[in-house]
């Protein structure tokens, strides 16, 4: 008896040797960011109709079902998903043993509360349309619409909205909104340590996340919205990472020994809108003016300077890549039609336009807009923000002139025309009434055929007025240093930074 005892205990010590434990994360993987970090992308309930805030909200948070390698409505913290037959309850069962940072299990309860709580990007849209959230058990929970939705997962369970990302409803009542900024808590791969608002956040692998432990202990995001320090930062080693180069910058980077430049491809379009065209006394308001405009820009020479000839000139506000979307050749570069329009107009010496305010930070894509619109005659002068500020007055609807917008989120072509030109769209200055009428009857057509004529038909009006000049589909360029191994690129169709984070990887040492 001894003897198998003995025996059994040399078994088990082998046993153990053939299959070792994870490895523990390791190291430290620091980005240089092209932009200035907002305190409010801890916190899911206020996502803005951008990529940007899904960049912290990948590390620290986790969702019902969000975009991941297998697709855009991959369930996480929600093991399955299911919906009725008559499309208007879906049901989700939470993955067992699922616990917040701080030890509180992610409860049906949890989920209610962050769909209350949210206030983002399509809220109102989304609360429009579900009559009631109900809590089956704790384990389960259903969305129940006034009637069916066939795009509720697109809205909900994308990167179009952070409606589907959970936040702990016990912590959050304990320390309030602002509390939860200054400490988030969330069921993702990483914990918060610590942040100076607008220069830096500091996280922490969390080895209890549920899909794997990640392989990088330390993850520290610092803002440099310089390009030029991103760029020297990256050379000098001080940073693994960086977004966001162009030009001569990215040229560099390429040629340097050691260092990759690598592109992401984000369904974002880079285009002028013109909000003043509303206006019945504003130039902006005829069409030829805006359309005069497009002939004024030489894409290709912008593609070539910006992104080194990456991204792909187009003619349309909703990327090739999103689902119902139509496909538009970009007019050509044409100064002397640019010119004849503008005096058919009433504009022959052209006009001042006032400011033209691109989206934070590129600026150098603004530079060159303002030259090819000056060129033909329409006079504008560049006006950089800070991007917040930036975000805040065009939300607003305090930016006026020429705005040069992008938005790269998930989705496809209904969440982006929701956002730039229905009356719920947060970033829409005007209503096209006929748009209005064939947005909701899309919403409630469960053929898809049908629906993506209606969807064609919007996107027809769209470009027949001009209501947006597009320029590019967007070439996201980074830079990656010698120590990182895997830094995800692209891993998350159309997502524009590294993600999974639990899957990056540095070089043994």
């Amino acid at each position: 008896m001894k003897s198998a005892r003995i025996a059994l205990a040399l078994l088990l010590v082998l046993a153990g040797l053939a299959a070792p434990a994870a490895a523990a994360p390791d190291g430290t993987l620091t980005w240089g960011l092209h932009v200035t970090l907002a305190t409010k992308w801890v916190d899911p309930s206020d996502t803005e109709a951008f990529i940007n805030p899904f960049m912290v909200l990948y590390a620290i948070h986790d969702a019902l079902v969000k975009p991941m390698p297998a697709g855009d409505n991959t369930p996480s913290l929600a093991e399955s998903w299911s919906v009725s037959r008559d499309g208007l309850t879906y049901e989700f069962v939470l993955r067992k043993g699922v616990k917040f940072h701080n030890g509180d299990p992610v409860t049906a309860e949890d989920v209610k509360f962050s769909f209350d709580r949210y206030k983002g990007a399509a809220a109102k849209l989304l609360k429009e349309r579900v009559r009631e959230v109900q809590i089956v058990d704790p384990a389960r929970v259903r969305f129940v619409l006034k009637d069916p939705w066939p795009d509720f997962m697109t809205f909900y369970g994308t990167s179009a909205t952070g409606a589907a990302w959970i936040v702990p409803k016990k912590y959050i009542e304990k320390v309030g909104d602002d509390g939860f900024k200054k400490a988030p808590v969330g069921a993702g791969p990483y914990r918060f340590v610590s942040s100076a608002p607008g220069v830096d956040l500091v996280m922490e692998a969390y080895e209890g996340y549920w899909r794997k432990v990640p392989n990088v202990k330390r993850l520290v995001f610092r803002s440099m919205p310089d390009e030029t320090t991103r760029a020297a930062a990256l050379k000098a080693g001080d940073v693994d990472i960086v977004y966001l180069l162009s030009g001569p910058t990215a040229e560099e980077v390429k040629r340097s020994a050691g260092l990759k430049l690598v592109a992401a491809r984000p369904p974002g379009v880079p285009y002028l809108d013109m909000p003043e065209q509303w206006d019945p006394k504003s130039p902006w308001h005829d069409r030829r003016v805006r359309l005069a405009a497009s002939y004024a820009l030489d894409r290709n020479a912008l593609n070539q300077a910006e992104t080194l000839g990456m991204s792909r000139p187009t003619g349309g506000l909703i990327p090739r890549v999103l689902e119902f979307a139509r496909a538009y050749e970009p007019p050509p570069y044409d100064p002397a039609q640019a010119k004849k329009l503008l005096g058919e107009a009433g504009y022959p010496n052209g006009f001042d336009a006032g400011d033209l305010t691109p989206f934070p930070p590129f600026f150098g894509l603004g530079e060159g807009l303002v030259n090819y619109l000056q060129a033909v005659g329409i006079r504008t002068k560049l006006r950089t923000m800070e991007r917040a500020a930036f975000l805040s007055a065009w939300r607003e609807h305090k930016l006026k002139g020429v705005i040069m917008g992008l938005g790269a989120p998930a989705g496809n072509a209904a969440t982006r025309i929701e956002v730039y030109v229905t009356r719920n769209g947060i970033y829409s200055s005007g209503v096209v009434p006929e748009i209005e009428d064939l947005f909701q009857r899309q919403a409630r057509e469960l053929d898809r055929k049908k629906r993506e004529a209606m969807l064609h038909q919007i996107q027809q009006i769209m470009h027949d007025r001009v209501l947006h000049v597009p320029i590019y589909e967007l070439a996201f360029l980074w830079g990656v240093g010698p120590r990182v191994e895997e830094a995800c690129v692209d891993w998350i169709k159309g997502f524009s930074y590294s993600a999974p984070y639990e899957d990056l990887k540095l070089k043994p040492r």
